[in-house]
C-alpha cells in the first residue's frame, strides 16, 4: 500500500491518478454493464428498450439508496489505515457486508410489484409491464450488487483498485455474450427479450462478487484482515457506526437519483420515443459522470487517510487537486456533447427502425443541454467526496435533498408543463437543482476542511 504523503500539487496529481484512474475505469465498466443492455434492447425494440429504461433506473435507484452502507466503508476503512488500526478494517467491512445483505432482503417487494407502482406513477401499460417482468429478476441481483459495492469500497480504501478494475472489466465482456444468447435467442439459447437482459444482469453480479471475494480473501498480502473469519458473528458496535455514517451517504445518492428519476417518469408522459432518448442521453451523461465520480472516491480515500493522520495540509491540498483534475475533464466533455452529439446518439440505435430519426433529434437536443450541467454535476460530486472523507455525511444529505427534491424536480416540472418547454425544460430542471446542490455543498466543505484534520 502506498504510504507516502506527498505535498507538492504535482505530487498530489500523481497520487490522486494512481487512485483515481483505476477507479474511473472500473465506474465506466459498470456503467458499460448498464450501457450493453440499453445499446443491445435498442436494437431489439422501443418499447423494450423503454421498459428497461425504467426499470433500470428504479434498480438504480433502489440500488443507491443501499449502497450508502457499501460507501461508508471507503472513508471508515481509509481513516482506520491512517490511524494503524487494522482490527477496524475489518469490523467495519464485515458490518458493511450485513447491512448491503439486510437491505438487499427488505427491498424486494419493490421490484416485485412494480408494475403497480409505475402505473400509478403515469406510464404506458404496455411499458410498466415489460419493466416489471425485468425488474422481478434483476431485483434478485440487489445482494450480490450491494456486496460487490462493499468490496469494491474495501479494497480501493486499501489501495488495491487495479483488482476492481479487471474484474469489472470481466464482467462487460460476460454481459455481452449472455445477453447475446439470452435477450435474442443465440447460440441455441431462448429468446427471452427483456427477461433475459435481467438474467444476465444478475449472473454477472455474482460472478463479480466471487471474484472480489476470492481475491479479499486469499491474497497473501490482505491475509492479515481476517476478513471472511467468523463472519456469522454480530458486532453491533461497528454495525451502529457504519449505519450511521451510511444511511445519510444512501439517502443523499438517493435525493440526486431521484431527481434523473423523477425526470425519466415526466419524461414518460410525454412519449415512449421521447423516454427512449432520454435514456440514452442520461447513459451518455452518466458515462462521464463516472470519471468525475472515481475522481471523487480517490479524494475521499486520500483525504481520510491525512484525517487519520490528523494533516490538514495534506487534506486540503488532495481536495484541491482533485477538483482541478475533475475540472478539466468537465471541459472535455462540454466540448465532445456540443460537437458531435448525433452521432452519440446514434449508437444506440438501429437506424433501420422507423423512429430513429427522431430518437436520435431528440437525443441530440437533449445532450446539448447536458453540456449546461456537466461542471455543476462534477462539483457536486467531488464535494460530497471531500466530505465523506471526512465523515461529514448528514448536512451534505439535507443539502442535497433541499437542492433536488425542493429545487431541482419543481423547476423541472413548471419549465416542461405549464410553461411548455417539454423535455427541454425538463433537462434545464436538473441544471438548477445541481447548481445549487454545488454551490451548497463546496461552500460547507471549504468551512470545516480547515477543522476537520
Amino acid at each position: 500500500m502506498t504510504t507516502a504523503q506527498p505535498h507538492s500539487y504535482a505530487a498530489h496529481a500523481k497520487a490522486t491518478l494512481a487512485l483515481g484512474l483505476p477507479l474511473i475505469g472500473s465506474h465506466l465498466a459498470q456503467m458499460m454493464l448498464h450501457v450493453t443492455d440499453t445499446v443491445m434492447l435498442g436494437w431489439y425494440g422501443v418499447t423494450e428498450l423503454a421498459s428497461v429504461v425504467l426499470g433500470a433506473s428504479m434498480f438504480f435507484i433502489v440500488f443507491i439508496l443501499g449502497s450508502g452502507f457499501a460507501q461508508a466503508v471507503m472513508p471508515m476503512v481509509a481513516q482506520a489505515l491512517g490511524r494503524g488500526e487494522e482490527v477496524q478494517v475489518r469490523r467495519d467491512t464485515r458490518m458493511g457486508l450485513w447491512l448491503s445483505i439486510l437491505f438487499g432482503v427488505l427491498c424486494y417487494p419493490v421490484f416485485w410489484w412494480s408494475e403497480a407502482l409505475l402505473l400509478a406513477l403515469g406510464q404506458k401499460p404496455d411499458v410498466s409491464l415489460l419493466a416489471q417482468d425485468y425488474m422481478r429478476i434483476a431485483g434478485l441481483g440487489m445482494i450480490p450488487a450491494l456486496l460487490v459495492m462493499t468490496l469494491k469500497s474495501y479494497l480501493s480504501a486499501l489501495e488495491r483498485t487495479q483488482v476492481v478494475l479487471w474484474i469489472t472489466l470481466a464482467a462487460v465482456g460476460l454481459n455481452v455474450l449472455i445477453n447475446w444468447m439470452l435477450i435474442f435467442g443465440n447460440w441455441g439459447a431462448p429468446e427471452l427479450g427483456v427477461r433475459g437482459a435481467a438474467i444476465a444482469s444478475v449472473l454477472v453480479q455474482l460472478a463479480s462478487f466471487l471474484g472480489l471475494a476470492l481475491y479479499a480473501h486469499l491474497l497473501p498480502a490482505l491475509r492479515r484482515f481476517l476478513l471472511f473469519q467468523r463472519f456469522w458473528r454480530p458486532d453491533w458496535q461497528a454495525f451502529g457506526q457504519v449505519f450511521r455514517l451510511g444511511w445519510p451517504i444512501g439517502l443523499t445518492g438517493l435525493a440526486e437519483g431521484s431527481l434523473f428519476q423523477a425526470s425519466a417518469l415526466m419524461m414518460g408522459w410525454i412519449g415512449t420515443m421521447e423516454l427512449a432518448a432520454h435514456g440514452i442521453a442520461l447513459e451518455v451523461t452518466a458515462l462521464a459522470f463516472m470519471v468525475h465520480m472515481g475522481l471523487s472516491n480517490a479524494a475521499t480515500i486520500r483525504i481520510g487517510r491525512a484525517a487519520g493522520r490528523n494533516d490538514a495540509r495534506h487534506l486540503r491540498d488532495a481536495a484541491k487537486v482533485a477538483m482541478g483534475l475533475s475540472f478539466l475533464f468537465g471541459l472535455s466533455m462540454v466540448a465532445l456533447f456540443l460537437t458531435l452529439p448525433a452521432a452519440i446518439v446514434a449508437l444506440f440505435l438501429d437506424l433501420n427502425d422507423p423512429q430513429a430519426p427522431a430518437i436520435i433529434a431528440f437525443g441530440t437536443l437533449l445532450l446539448a443541454l447536458s453540456a449546461l450541467f456537466q461542471m455543476v454535476d462534477a462539483a457536486q460530486v467531488m464535494a460530497l467526496g471531500f466530505l465523506r472523507g471526512i465523515h461529514d455525511t448528514r448536512v451534505p444529505m439535507w443539502l442535497a435533498s433541499i437542492s433536488y427534491w425542493m429545487v431541482g424536480i419543481p423547476v423541472s416540472y413548471v419549465l416542461a408543463f405549464p410553461l411548455g418547454l417539454g423535455g427541454a425544460g425538463l433537462w434545464l430542471g436538473l441544471t438548477v437543482g445541481l447548481t445549487v446542490a454545488a454551490v451548497l455543498l463546496m461552500a460547507r466543505f471549504w468551512r470545516r476542511a480547515p477543522l476537520a484534520a
